[in-house]
């Protein structure tokens, strides 16, 4: 079958073929119990294939056929010609694809590389978005941040990340003139705690908690709440259980509520004395019981080493 161009819409055979082939099908359920972001992208698109393809179907059973070249030979001809159709309209950026790849990789806990990255996906630490290099209050290291040294993450820093440590950094920097508390602590774990602002605690009606930093609601707590899943870890095992979480009227309470917590409670009082030091930081929160997961120290390390680097670049760029 020859291919053409119709409408601007390139008709020329790519990789993606539709799921209704038996070949491409079988390569999809061969890929299906790899749970990588090329996997979720190909599945999305097909998904966002076969919608296409319903809706051009629908769109023509509603236009009035003249009956003189209906036959089965044409009927087919227009299926296939509908199929192409649906392949070469999907997997544009900012379409249905994309909100799909992003729902199955958060169900999964796969992180999507490129998220609101820049087209080239060039990393971070190569090359700073425009939110980086603003030349505001918050593109200067604080007294901390030059005093630490950060370890070197296996990955680059992506554009998500880089995007929340710039949107907060100047409340963190604030914050931690009032407390001493490090800002690129506070901003890796707030990181860390909602994945880098895209998994963040929502009130019922579906309005932004504030709560940046998981800090649940106890007996002691009068403000207002907000009661979600979380996942707990008993004895090691991790568990879904309903919480109540802190809820705040912004950012900045959330911010303002963490370090008072922080340089407040006895709890947390040899953690707050360890501020020299990443890792004793973060195993000074865990071994309080800030959080369950027996891995908590290791991945909050992790993500205040990130915030460092960015922080770095800020000034860098």
């Amino acid at each position: 079958m020859g291919y053409g161009s119709l409408n601007g819409v390139s008709m020329a055979p790519s990789m993606q073929d539709l799921a209704a082939d038996a070949r491409s099908l079988g390569a999809l359920k061969a890929g299906a119990d790899k749970a990588t972001p090329e996997t979720i992208r190909e599945t999305a698109k097909q998904f966002e294939s076969l919608f296409m393809r319903e809706l051009i179907k629908s769109m023509r059973e509603a236009t009035m056929k003249s009956g003189m070249l209906d036959n089965p030979g044409s009927d087919l001809g227009t299926d296939l010609l509908d199929q192409q159709f649906s392949v070469a309209m999907s997997g544009q950026p900012g379409g249905l694809s994309d909100l799909i790849s992003q729902q199955l990789a958060r169900q999964m806990g796969v992180e999507m590389p490129g998220n609101g990255a820049n087209s080239d996906n060039t990393p971070v630490a190569v090359k700073a978005p425009d939110s980086l290099t603003s030349k505001t209050g918050a593109d200067k290291l604080t007294a901390s941040d030059a005093a630490l040294t950060p370890v070197k993450t296996k990955k680059a820093p992506t554009a998500t990340q880089a995007e929340f440590v710039a949107k907060h950094s100047e409340t963190a920097n604030k914050i931690e003139k009032a407390t001493g508390i490090p800002a690129s602590f506070m901003l890796g774990q707030a990181g860390h705690e909602t994945g880098w602002g895209r998994h963040q605690i929502r009130n019922k009606d579906g309005s932004n908690s504030f709560n940046l930093f998981g800090i649940k609601a106890g007996a002691s707590w009068t403000g207002k709440v907000a009661e979600i899943t979380t996942t707990e870890y008993v004895n090691g095992v991790a568990q879904k259980k309903v919480a109540k979480f802190r809820a705040y009227a912004s950012f900045e309470d959330s911010f303002k509520d963490y370090a008072r917590l922080i340089s407040d409670s006895p709890r947390y009082s040899k953690a707050k004395e360890q501020t020299k030091s990443v890792t004793a930081y973060a195993s000074g929160l865990q071994k309080a019981g800030y959080a369950t997961d027996p891995e908590y120290a290791a991945k909050l390390s992790r993500a205040i080493n990130t915030t460092l680097q960015l922080r770095r670049a800020q000034v860098q760029v």
